[in-house]
């Protein structure tokens, strides 16, 4: 289902429109609340860092943007680029929970998830980044197999010597790289990381931070067509600003990077504002968690 949210169409008056919004937004696993009432808005070329100590529900928010879990309460809206926007910039915005299938599918062909986990399937670098070119777009083999190789090019790996490696042969740092890749290699307008430097040592890391910084200020939208879906043929938007939401504990990512942070406390948003605000807050829990991270950072990384 379409939705037009007023507070959405208010709000582009003045700022870039809302790319995605949780509104109300409460998630419960039996007696435990992780979720209360949470109202986000990201907004079109935002870069967003939801940031909290562990279990404090920082995954369970973003499974929630993407649309993997459905809310207790509460719902989240997604910009349909597939449709045409209002005199405001502000394309429909799509309840992920009461569409249809085939509307979400046709919302989510503008994004890319880079799991904490990678979650890259057995078999080649190659068909791992090739195989969503092949199922969604018009691209020929030829067009797939340059792309496939501008991807892995642009996470600076050795083409040559990746491409056909297995994954099961790479290591973290490479697999990260290779899962980046496949992201870019789909040209989202909405990225989504959730952990991208756990488990990475700091030089590689250092690598990654700079990967979704410029990967990030690199317009989105190449042009190719997308195969038909639902019996539409999406559009693609060319040169449209990206929108980036991170999970993570990793503080150098947030000063190379300089989002918006978002940081979720007892179930809730405590803090929600630029990094340089938020490293300097006298709130009680930013003031706790800036302390914790290297120690929280590491932990993941153990996990």
């Amino acid at each position: 289902m379409i939705v037009t949210s007023s507070a959405a169409q208010s709000s582009t008056q003045n700022r870039a429109s809302v790319e995605i919004r949780a509104e109300g937004l409460s998630k419960s696993f039996h007696e435990r609340v992780v979720l209360n009432n949470v109202d986000l808005a990201v907004h079109s070329g935002e870069i967003v860092c939801i940031v909290g100590a562990s279990g404090s529900g920082k995954t369970v928010l973003l499974d929630h943007l993407i649309g993997l879990i459905a809310p207790s309460a509460g719902r989240v809206l997604a910009a349909d680029h597939n449709s045409e926007p209002d005199g405001a910039g502000q394309y429909p915005l799509c309840d992920l929970n009461d569409s249809s299938q085939d509307l979400v599918d046709l919302v989510r062909l503008h994004w890319a998830v880079v799991f904490q986990r990678n979650a890259l399937f057995s078999g080649p670098v190659r068909e791992n980044i090739a195989f969503w070119l092949r199922e969604h777009t018009m691209l020929g083999e030829e067009e797939i197999d340059q792309r496939v190789r501008a991807s892995l090019a642009s996470v600076a790996l050795d083409v040559a010597d990746v491409i056909d490696k297995d994954r099961d042969s790479l290591s973290g740092g490479m697999a990260k790289r290779v899962a980046i890749a496949r992201a870019i290699a789909c040209d989202p307008l909405v990225m989504f990381y959730d952990e991208p430097t756990t488990g990475l040592d700091p030089m590689v890391a250092s690598a990654i931070h700079e990967l979704i910084y410029t990967t990030h200020h690199r317009p989105a939208g190449s042009g190719f067509a997308f195969r038909d879906l639902d019996g539409r043929s999406p559009p693609r938007r060319s040169g449209v600003a990206r929108t980036t939401i991170i999970v993570t504990h990793d503080r150098d990512l947030l000063r190379r990077i300089g989002p918006r942070v978002v940081m979720l406390d007892h179930a809730g948003i405590c803090f929600s504002g630029r990094y340089e605000e938020f490293e300097k807050s006298a709130l009680p829990a930013p003031r706790a968690y800036l302390m914790e991270m290297p120690v929280l950072n590491k932990r993941e990384a153990g996990r």
